[in-house]
């Protein structure tokens, strides 16, 4: 680790010598933690950031050329695009009974959005059974290794800030019934937070960078940096599951999704995507589209914030939106692509910036500031830049309330609340499809709580034998 001098002559190249000033006041523990942070950043490349993102910030312009994705309809049957959802299933299948596919979930956020002190991922999503995101997701796994009778690894990406209490949550919980070997634990990079108006990096503390995670982007180059790849080349895994912590609904490994990313002709296989149909020309979701690029055209998501909000109102003749493929974060890669763009040393993903809140210290007079307005720049990557990199990607449109019901805010939209709601519909619909008919409001919504445990079905089928005879009463709360 270097030395103060050798760090302040570093940071002084670059303009962020102040991140030093309290240094004489800290004690030797401090002063060895500051500096080893310090160490830990790629310095040279703050003025680079800082004039493109910081005090230049230029509006993303979308791509020009823009015409809407021709994603696989949910409806296999559709006049628009008809395939073969039975044929893809069993070549999805065959990928998991031959132990080709493990999972991969970003989880490196905390639950502070939500009122809860501790990472996302242990935040309690069943409103009946009171399970957290993280046994949703391992049952889910689960339910797939007792079915194919393969073991499914586990890749979960943690950040510094919450990485030991997830690991410490899963010990507690035994892993779900999982087995710990097949589950590896590792943290994305970090980046630090700048000052809105100088570009300066912000000190949360005296004796401590502000920072943030580098966003579900930099899990590229973590797979790699932290032997998960070399770790799914010795296993035989060809593709990755990839799924976000925050959406209990996610299909943790989809046999059909998995079967068309691999071996649909449109598809080079490397990576694919799920979409939902927007709700609105408004709704928050990247877009996907399709853009040219060296002759070709090719997938490429579009922030919500940079789609033109003329295009994001043109509707078909139907009345739908022509623009409506809405991200969900649902993704498979194949591990030979992820190995190929972390090993390019040139490959790099785009920042983005998020102008936020960010708590830090006055340089002047050492007193911890709580700004009310925003005063920072944090830059995260996003992963779903790396579909236009593909030789082709392919994408499949999914029911919204089979497979979406994020939890990223305490109240309204996207909350807990509308989560419990979307799993009591999903779960009305399955049984409605097996000849349970679950009791209804006046105004047809369901007048019960359902929740469907992962280990007993994946889809309605799944639970045919389990609920013959099930009477479900006005006002009954039930795990399903």
């Amino acid at each position: 680790m270097a030395g103060f001098q050798e760090s302040f002559d570093r940071l002084k190249r670059v303009g962020q010598e102040h991140l030093l000033h309290f240094y004489p006041t800290l004690e030797d523990k401090q002063r060895a933690a500051l500096l080893a942070q310090i160490d830990s950043l790629e310095v040279e490349s703050l003025p680079g950031l800082v004039e493109r993102y910081v005090r230049n910030p230029a509006k993303q312009d979308p791509p020009s050329g823009l015409q809407p994705v021709d994603a696989y309809p949910h409806e296999a049957g559709s006049s628009r695009k008809p395939w073969d959802r039975a044929k893809y299933h069993q070549l999805g299948e065959q990928l998991l009974r031959t132990g080709k596919v493990a999972a991969f979930m970003v989880a490196g956020g905390q639950g502070s959005r939500l009122g809860y002190d501790g990472p996302k991922g242990c935040f309690r999503a069943g409103e009946v059974s009171r399970r957290s995101l993280f046994e949703f997701f391992g049952l889910g796994i689960r339910r797939a290794q007792q079915q194919y009778g393969k073991p499914v690894p586990w890749y979960i990406m943690t950040s510094p800030q919450n990485h030991a209490s997830t690991q410490a949550y899963f010990s507690e919980h035994r892993s779900f019934g999982l087995d710990p070997a097949n589950i590896m634990f590792f943290q994305q990079g970090m980046m630090p937070s700048f000052d809105i108006r100088s570009g300066k990096v912000l000190l949360a503390r005296p004796d401590e960078v502000a920072t943030n995670p580098d966003g579900h982007g930099g899990s590229i180059a973590a797979l790699r940096n932290s032997g998960a790849i070399a770790d799914m080349k010795r296993r035989g895994i060809a593709h990755l599951s990839y799924f976000q912590v925050d959406n209990p609904l996610v299909r943790t490994l989809d046999p059909v999704f998995l079967g068309l990313h691999a071996h649909a002709p449109d598809s080079s296989a490397e990576m694919s995507s799920k979409v939902i149909a927007k709700t609105n020309p408004e709704e928050k979701v990247g877009v996907f589209a399709t853009v040219e690029k060296n002759g070709k055209r090719v997938v490429e998501v579009i922030e919500y914030s940079d789609f033109p909000a003329a295009l994001a109102k043109e509707r078909n003749a139907d009345g739908s939106l022509r623009y409506n493929a809405g991200s969900i974060a649902v993704h498979v890669l194949a591990v030979s692509f992820l190995e190929k763009l972390a090993s390019d040393p040139n490959f790099e993903l785009p920042y983005h910036r998020a102008e936020k809140k960010v708590p830090c210290v006055d340089l002047q007079s050492g007193e911890q500031l709580v700004p009310t307005s925003n005063n920072g720049v944090k830059l995260e990557k996003f992963i779903f830049d790396a579909v236009p990199l593909c030789r082709a990607s392919i994408v499949l449109e999914t029911d919204r309330i089979e497979e979406f019901a994020p939890i990223k805010n305490a109240s309204g939209v996207d909350s807990a609340e509308s989560c419990a709601q979307i799993q009591t519909l999903r779960a009305v619909r399955w049984l409605d499809a097996i000849g349970i008919k679950a009791p209804r409001k006046m105004d047809g919504t369901p007048d019960c709580v359902l929740e469907i445990d992962p280990l007993h079905g994946a889809e309605p089928a799944d639970l045919r034998e389990r609920v013959q005879g099930l009477v479900i009463n006005p006002g009954d709360r039930r795990v399903i």
